[in-house]
């Protein structure tokens, strides 16, 4: 059985330490305070500081920019003379035959109307000997190629499939306007 202490004395124990500490903190009139009240008188009777008078604002004068006269300089103008020289270019700088035929002399195929990056191989297959590329386009159609055929906007002709890749050899024009030859690849794509 569980003998309960007396309440009264936890009460008083509790109670007891809470007057003692706030009774701590009572004040005392501070109006009374003789000290406190010279000092205060002594601060109000110092003359005020002196303070220092605005600046004077003057008023927005606008100003009209006139380039061009009185041999002033245009900030829009470049401070010195681009030449620039007309470099004929050759249409068909850096064509071979072989370049040539294949852009100018077949038929497109279907999967040329789409850019390289938008096409995604899905897999390969086998028939009779010949690898074939399982091609996806952007509208979720599904192409077979193979070594030979066009795929992508810049001529890109299939030159090897293999097992996580299509590899194209691209004919583009380089920052001279000539054209040449450039590899490209197409990944096997990931789940989807």
């Amino acid at each position: 059985m569980y003998i309960l202490p007396n309440t009264r004395l936890i009460s008083v124990g509790l109670v007891l330490p809470v007057v003692l500490l706030t009774g701590g903190c009572v004040s005392r009139d501070i109006t009374s305070d003789p000290d406190l009240n010279g000092w205060r008188d002594e601060v109000l009777a110092r003359p005020g500081g002196r303070i220092e008078p605005l600046p004077e604002i003057k008023p927005y004068e606008a100003y009209a920019y006139m380039s061009g006269k009185e041999g002033k300089t245009d900030p829009f103008e470049s401070f010195y003379q681009v030449r620039v020289t007309e470099v004929e270019v050759d249409e068909n700088a850096g064509l071979s035959e072989e370049m040539e035929k294949q852009l100018r002399d077949r038929n497109r195929e279907e999967l040329e109307k789409y850019e390289l990056d938008s096409l995604k191989m899905v897999g390969i297959m086998e028939n009779e000997g010949v690898t074939w590329g399982i091609v996806r386009d952007p509208d979720g159609n599904v192409s077979p190629v193979k070594v030979g055929n066009y795929m992508g906007r810049n001529v890109g002709k299939i030159v090897n499939i293999f097992e996580d890749r299509i590899e194209l050899r691209e004919i583009v024009r380089n920052s001279q306007g000539r054209w040449e030859e450039r590899e490209a690849a197409i990944a096997l794509a990931g789940e989807e």
